[in-house]
């Protein structure tokens, strides 16, 4: 191997590179994320002290200087020990994780969404230029958390917004973990009775919490905060009762 390759190699050109191929397109809160890596060698035979896959989120963050957005890691995994791959190698390496349970939804009919959820795997790899492989995952709600949505919308109640806020939110019995958490905004167009209700979901052991901010324009109570948690096999009418709970 001549030393101009070695040359190349050390600054990225001709480097192995990497590529996650997920088996699915779409998957629920909560769910078993499953794919394999792919790693194809460079030009040379090269050392990857790691490979690691990172789920990640964009989160709001206001400040005195305005609103910015960040890329926030949700969980991490460290996927294989070092390894050396030969020049024009090709390796492909099964995976699976759990998703983090408070990973926002994306999959949302709002007007602004701004809810997104991606899957980062690098390779650890000297100086190579950016050897990463970004890819979008496209997360469902819960049969359980879609009925609550459902419902809000079918009570006159248009979804407007979601994104992702930095901070921590604390419910009744619950409260969240992982430094961020997903705000879905709803508002309705009423002329006496204005309202907007902001929910945040977060998946435990079998029960999904939610903690909901309602907001009336008109009237003397101001933003109220109430919380509820539901089985995920909750029947409609316990459903239908928590629901109700928010609107009145």
């Amino acid at each position: 191997m001549s030393m101009f390759q070695k040359l190349k190699a050390s600054v990225g050109i001709g480097s192995a590179k990497v590529d996650t191929v997920l088996q699915n397109a779409e998957w629920l809160q909560g769910g078993l994320i499953n794919g394999s890596i792919h790693v194809v060698g460079g030009k040379i035979d090269q050392q990857i002290d790691a490979i690691s896959l990172k789920l990640c989120t964009e989160v709001k963050v206001e400040t005195d200087e305005g609103v910015s957005y960040e890329r926030f890691v949700l969980s991490e995994l460290q996927v294989l020990d070092p390894f050396t791959i030969g020049a024009d190698e090709s390796r492909k390496m099964p995976f699976e994780f759990q998703l983090h349970e408070e990973t926002p939804v994306t999959i949302l009919n709002a007007r602004n969404n701004r809810s997104y959820v991606w899957l980062e795997t690098a390779l650890d790899i000297d100086f190579a230029l950016d050897p990463k492989d970004r890819d979008p995952l496209q997360i469902g709600p819960l049969p359980v958390v879609e009925k609550v949505l459902d419902l809000i919308e079918r009570s006159g109640f248009k979804m407007v917004k979601a994104d992702v806020e930095r901070g921590h939110l604390q419910g009744e019995g619950f409260s969240s973990q992982s430094g961020c958490y997903q705000e879905i905004e709803f508002k309705n167009n009423g002329l006496l009775t204005s309202k907007e209700i902001e929910l945040s979901f977060i998946l435990e052991e079998g029960q999904v919490h939610c903690l909901a901010e309602i907001d009336r324009k008109f009237g003397m109570r101001g933003d109220q905060y109430h919380s509820f948690s539901l089985e995920h096999g909750a029947s409609d009418e316990e459903i239908a009762a928590v629901v109700q709970s928010i609107l009145d």
